[in-house]
């Protein structure tokens, strides 16, 4: 294979985020990429449980996957959650799970510049992107998305007023998405006005998390806008 696709949990239990996986999939097979799943033996990476204070059970189910990441002689892994994508990727390190970790925007990235993907007409739509923390912010992923995006787009991106590693949470981050913020407006819904003050039609996102509080934030505000993971543009917009 040419690369192990970590699920995560959001896709596995969330009916929105299996949208997404399902993209992400048909996008791999159209560009003729071997790929693999763990199925039943991947387990959650632990991220939600070390932001929330639970360090053993982080420190366990770090343990578990980097085993069986071992088991399988895995080298490289492709997520579409920046939380998978951080975990695995920097914080296994301390534990001995040395692997290459791609996130989708950047796989996503390599597959049209080697022309392995077939792209339809320009998407005539306006866009913007919004930076999930974990990507942008904690990890310097800013410009592969927006070249995703802007390969298959006719026009600029529109850009939110906080962007790139100064972006905004969706509100989600740091377990909030089983709480929220418990004082002051919920944070999703100061994001999702800031992005419909751009006057885009489709706010992209690449994280099963942004994307949910993102619709729930949008909705209602009564605008006919799209949220979209970069991976759901790529797939409709691709043969």
């Amino acid at each position: 294979m040419e690369i192990l696709y970590w699920v995560g949990c959001a896709p596995a239990f969330d009916p929105r985020a299996r949208e997404i996986a399902r993209a992400i999939v048909r996008v791999l097979q159209k560009a003729k990429v071997e790929f693999a799943i763990l199925g039943e033996k991947e387990r959650c990476t632990g991220d939600l449980a070390r932001r929330s204070g639970d360090e053993a059970l982080f420190q366990e189910l770090a343990l578990c996957n980097i085993e069986t990441l071992r088991e399988h002689k895995v080298k490289k892994i492709l997520t579409t959650c920046p939380h998978c994508f951080h975990t695995i990727g920097r914080e296994y390190r301390a534990f001995g799970g040395d692997f290459e970790v791609v996130h989708h925007s950047q796989y996503l990235l390599q597959l049209i510049e080697r022309g392995r993907l077939k792209l339809k007409q320009p998407l005539e739509k306006k866009v913007t992107y919004h930076d999930p923390c974990y990507l942008a912010r904690h990890n310097g992923v800013v410009a592969e998305p927006r070249k995703v995006l802007q390969a298959v787009c006719s026009g600029p991106l529109l850009e939110m007023p906080r962007n790139g590693v100064k972006g905004f949470c969706c509100g989600a981050g740091g377990s909030a998405i089983w709480g929220g913020n418990r004082q002051g407006e919920k944070i999703n819904d100061v994001r999702a006005r800031e992005a419909v003050g751009t006057g885009a039609e489709i706010v992209a996102s690449g994280c099963p998390f942004c994307t949910n509080m993102l619709e729930e934030g949008i909705s209602p505000l009564g605008k006919h806008v799209l949220v979209k993971d970069i991976a759901e543009i790529i797939d409709e917009q691709t043969d």
